[in-house]
């Protein structure tokens, strides 16, 4: 089962293509670009406390068959790292 490749920073709501080289993320998916991951989180997700890490990029000829996610998520709770 390919990666969901989420839309979006679920900090600061960012846009992150399929294409973007600035998206982290952890074992469970959880989408944050590089900034949050950085700034914010020292790359640790503010979800699950999992590392993060840039999210491969998916070849475009294979986006036609197994698109990116359309579906934003945001955290309804400030971005910290979970401990």
């Amino acid at each position: 089962m390919p990666l969901e490749l989420r839309p979006n920073c679920e900090c600061c709501d960012r846009d992150l293509p399929p294409e973007s080289r600035e998206a982290y993320i952890c074992t469970f998916e959880c989408t944050f670009c590089l900034s949050c991951a950085e700034t914010r989180l020292g790359f640790i997700c503010a979800n699950c406390g999992g590392e993060l890490t840039r999210r491969p990029v998916r070849p475009t000829a294979k986006l036609v068959n197994n698109p990116a996610s359309t579906v934003r998520v945001l955290r309804d709770q400030p971005c910290t790292p979970v401990r």
